[in-house]
């Protein structure tokens, strides 16, 4: 499956795409999760904020 993400990042159309994992606590449980998304270049940042 991560092979076909990074072919798909790797097309003309889409070159600016950045695929972002970040480690995000549940507030109910505590327990920590991974939030994954892929974003334009641009807006990496603002996804992190």
């Amino acid at each position: 499956m991560a092979k076909k993400t990074v072919a798909t990042l790797q097309t003309g159309a889409s070159k600016k795409m950045t695929k972002v994992i970040k480690m995000v606590k549940s507030p109910k449980t505590g327990a920590y999760y991974f939030d994954e998304k892929v974003v334009n270049a641009d807006s990496v940042n603002d996804f992190f904020k």
